[in-house]
């Protein structure tokens, strides 16, 4: 994504649009747009190309380009996934992997980076019918893999929201959405998890479905809002439209419990469950 980043900055230094520079790429805007996020992978033809177009002739600097592609193509660790994860999500945990802060609002399901395994085997069963055992597991294997990004020493923060349904539909039975809880208590005990309850009645005022955005520490990568629907996901990217998503975060932030009340609904769904 880095180097997506670094090309889109070139290209916009020299006013060029995604339309003309994907022409030069024997392209579209589409796959410009694809190769700027990172959602595909890099052909050194292309970036080379790419590179003559914006001016870059310098031989270190285009050398430079190319082991960045070297790099880039190297396959990340979900990739070992790939009969269970769909073409449109992989782009999504490459982007998990490499943001300093994730963005989340969740209106049925906790969110996957805090789900147990016994909560996240319930969601996949319920939602992926006519699936083989095998496949199952593949599915909730990864979702467990995803989550040690928190518990690296340069974790992303992670701040969610969640609808108050979500802690009491019980998603494998109460005995697993018990232990669910017990999971999210001990999480946001740590200082880079944050957790807010939306209660019933501040619900779908300021937002009516679930996304994430997602923000990085290089200043050369723009924030990304995701929204994932039945068959795909939308990756969003336009400044004006990230806007409206950074404001939603905003008003959920105000909407919602604080975190210390959302614990203690927490405890108190626990007791009753």
């Amino acid at each position: 994504m880095i180097l997506g980043a670094w090309l889109r900055k070139l290209r916009e230094e020299m006013g060029i649009t995604r339309a003309a520079a994907g022409e030069q790429i024997r392209g579209s805007e589409s796959k410009m747009s694809r190769l700027e996020l990172g959602r595909v992978g890099f052909k050194k033809r292309d970036v080379l190309d790419l590179l003559t177009v914006y001016g870059v002739h310098d031989p270190d600097e285009r050398k430079m380009y190319e082991d960045m592609v070297d790099q880039c193509n190297q396959p990340g660790w979900w990739q070992g996934y790939t009969e269970v994860i769909p073409s449109w999500f992989s782009a999504y945990v490459g982007l998990e992997e490499v943001a300093s802060r994730i963005q989340s609002f969740e209106l049925q399901f906790v969110p996957g980076l805090l789900q147990t395994e016994d909560y996240a085997r319930a969601v996949v069963c319920n939602a992926r019918s006519g699936m083989t055992e095998g496949e199952i597991d593949e599915r909730v294997a990864l979702r467990v893999r995803r989550q040690k990004l928190l518990a690296r020493p340069d974790a992303p923060r992670f701040w969610c929201v969640i609808d108050e349904s979500v802690l009491h539909r019980p998603i494998g039975g109460r005995k697993v959405l018990r232990g669910q809880i017990d999971a999210l208590l001990e999480l946001t005990t740590m200082p880079h998890i944050t957790l807010q309850v939306l209660p019933y009645d501040r619900s779908g005022q300021a937002v009516e479905g679930a996304f994430s955005l997602l923000r990085f520490a290089e200043p050369e990568l723009p924030d990304v809002a995701y929204v994932e629907y039945l068959t795909g996901a939308h990756y969003i990217e336009r400044l004006d439209e990230l806007e409206v998503y950074a404001r939603a975060l905003d008003r959920l932030a105000v909407d919602a419990e604080t975190p210390e009340q959302s614990r203690q609904m927490l405890s108190k769904v626990r007791v009753q469950t």
